[in-house]
């Protein structure tokens, strides 16, 4: 399996990797493998297309068919973005909205604290305040209020005037709140995309494509995107009422930057729709039109064009910060204002919280790995770490990072008095999301929801046995064999192949992000230079082929891990490694980096 020579970047001799793909066990306990590739689709979709061969491999193995290519490589809103009005009760919430829109009534926004919530409450707040509504915005403080709808919350949006309430990325299951609010007589609309149950909870409208009755083929959409299908919706029955007075009404298309950032951040699939938000969105993006993601990308350094990988993992984690460490609703604020001095403040208290957030997260997963390491295996395919006085902000970045260490999924509970806040991520193929409600369902827990891929919930101190044999028993009964991630590889490359023109020609396939993975390759036996721990635990180090070259390259997080270790202490044994390639600029400077996943001792 080598890469086409069309591209002279990709001239360099590439050994096959058949020798040693298959494995069952890597540095980092995956087993490789080559994304199988229809060669003749993949030589007939570079000569239709025009682009090099790489492309068209790349193309192929994503199984991207011949007359879908064209709509992949450059994905169109006017192709891709559905009718709003195909989802469930999306008229019925346009009818309410267009009524408190035009009789003056004041609208309340109650969002999530993460990304998805604080993009989707931005944007509705924007949109709204431009077609001349009044607004009230509330997200939930996630120490005190905790996730999702709360009662005295949603009155008090009440009291303030509110009379119709938004909920956006969560309320499908807040059966209590929602309750409470339509006893007071408050009109409840929620917007959400999180699995629901056969029972909806009582509101004018549930708009979620994930309902059980739904039969909408855009399940994978962020929150936000559901969003913008709403502002769609409600442009429309504003305009259908007259009310822009034959004026076009507001450009929604201004606040696409908004929607890929969520988008990009709840890693939903970049496939179809999501797919068409995020390009178009990033171009939006690209103008600097929002202050606030202005000044955000100003305090990170990020002066080049953005790209996916800005957005989830140098933006968004700020964006997140407030609602992790800090003030829940600074993210929300920050994509809100338009003033730009204030978003710099906002931007740089922002940064502060991020440093606060990675400075818990260090001393929490310390803890979690040692408590996990120092348990007996149960044999359940499942890792649980409880813990008290663990910041509730950080599990569920300490949940993914104990699925990433040990391959299976995770939960962590920050423990206080009687009760413990949990965050689980799951693996490929189980579906955590599900076996979590089955678990609130049969009384386990106080509270509980999510997707397959990422839930969260409650549970009292004395149930976290029950909870961790049920969850076990639950995820098992999913698998069909021991869970050995795959590790699957586009090509081999030597490190003198690893260039500039190759990545300039791999950015036609992006966005890149859940569902559409950055190309990844394999440096056949690459010798380590300079190795060393960079940072927060990452090795840096230098790398060159058995054809000459040099590259430079970073494993994140992995100083502690087999990968980590064997980089430190190469002592001139050649080394396999797989991972992705990115440019790197510094002081002017431009060069190819390669981002090192996972790695093989040479046989």
């Amino acid at each position: 399996m080598t890469l086409g020579t069309d591209n002279a970047a990709l001239a360099a001799p590439t050994p096959s990797v058949d020798a040693y793909l298959g494995v069952e066990r890597s540095l980092n306990a995956r087993r490789w493998q080559a994304v199988a590739c229809d060669e003749r689709l993949a030589l007939a979709m570079s000569q239709r297309l025009g682009v090099p061969e790489v492309v068209g491999r790349v193309l192929a193995a994503r199984n991207i068919g011949l007359d879908e290519a064209e709509g992949f490589l450059n994905p169109t809103l006017r192709d891709l973005l559905p009718d709003p009005f195909h989802l469930l009760d999306m008229d019925v919430a346009v009818e309410r909205l267009v009524r408190a829109v035009t009789t003056g009534e004041i609208i309340g926004i109650f969002g999530d604290y993460d990304v998805d919530g604080a993009t989707s409450s931005a944007l509705l707040s924007r949109f709204f305040h431009a077609v001349g509504a009044q607004v009230l915005v509330h997200i939930p403080d996630r120490m005190i209020e905790g996730y999702g709808p709360n009662g005295p919350a949603l009155l008090g949006l009440q009291a303030r005037g509110a009379k119709v309430v938004v909920t956006v990325d969560c309320g499908v299951t807040a059966f209590e709140a929602l309750d409470a609010a339509a006893a007071a007589g408050l009109d409840m609309i929620v917007v959400d995309h999180h699995e629901a149950e056969s029972a909806l909870p009582k509101a004018v409208a549930v708009v979620n494509p994930n309902r059980l009755d739904e039969t909408s083929p855009h399940g994978q959409m962020a929150a936000v995107g559901v969003a913008f299908l709403l502002a769609v919706a409600v442009n429309k029955g504003l305009r259908d009422a007259g009310w822009y007075g034959g004026k076009r009404g507001p450009d929604l298309l201004q606040w696409l930057d908004i929607v890929a950032l969520g988008t990009v951040c709840d890693v939903v699939p970049l496939v179809g729709v999501n797919r068409a938000l995020v390009t178009q969105g990033l171009k939006v993006m690209a103008k600097r039109g929002n202050a606030g993601i202005a000044a955000l990308a100003d305090v990170c350094g990020v002066k080049e064009k953005p790209e996916a990988y800005h957005l989830g993992y140098i933006l968004g984690p700020r964006v997140n910060a407030g609602g992790r460490v800090g003030q829940a609703d600074l993210g929300t604020r920050l994509l809100s204002s338009d003033d730009a001095a204030e978003s710099r403040q906002f931007a740089e208290q922002l940064d502060s919280y991020n440093k606060d957030r990675q400075e818990i997260e260090a001393q929490v997963l310390l803890d979690a790995i040692e408590q996990v390491e120092g348990r007996p295996d149960d044999g359940l395919p499942l890792v649980l770490a409880a813990g008290e006085n663990w910041h509730p902000g950080v599990i569920g970045i300490i949940a993914g990072r104990l699925k990433e260490r040990y391959n299976r999924p995770a939960c962590v509970i920050a423990l206080e008095g009687r009760e413990g806040k949990g965050s689980g991520r799951s693996v490929p193929g189980i579906d955590l999301g599900g076996a979590i409600i089955a678990a609130r369902q049969s009384g386990l827990l106080i509270k509980g929801g999510g997707h397959a891929m990422a839930a969260g919930f409650t549970v009292a101190r004395d149930r976290l046995d029950e909870l961790r044999r049920f969850l076990g028993e639950r995820l098992a009964a999913q698998m069909a064999g021991p869970l050995v991630p795959l590790l699957e590889l586009d090509g081999a490359l030597d490190a003198s192949g690893a260039t500039l023109e190759l990545i300039e020609t791999l950015k036609q396939l992006g966005p890149f992000g859940s569902g559409n993975a950055e190309p990844r390759f394999v440096l056949l036996g690459a010798r380590i230079i300079a190795p060393r721990v960079v940072g927060s635990g990452h090795v840096s180090c230098q790398l060159t082929g058995r054809a000459g070259g040099r590259l430079k390259a970073i494993a994140f997080r992995s100083a502690d891990t087999d990968l980590g270790q064997a980089l430190l202490s190469n002592d001139g044994t050649p080394m396999h490694l797989a991972g992705t390639l990115r440019m790197d600029s510094w002081q002017g400077n431009t060069s190819v980096q390669m981002f090192i996943e996972d790695g093989a001792l040479v046989r």
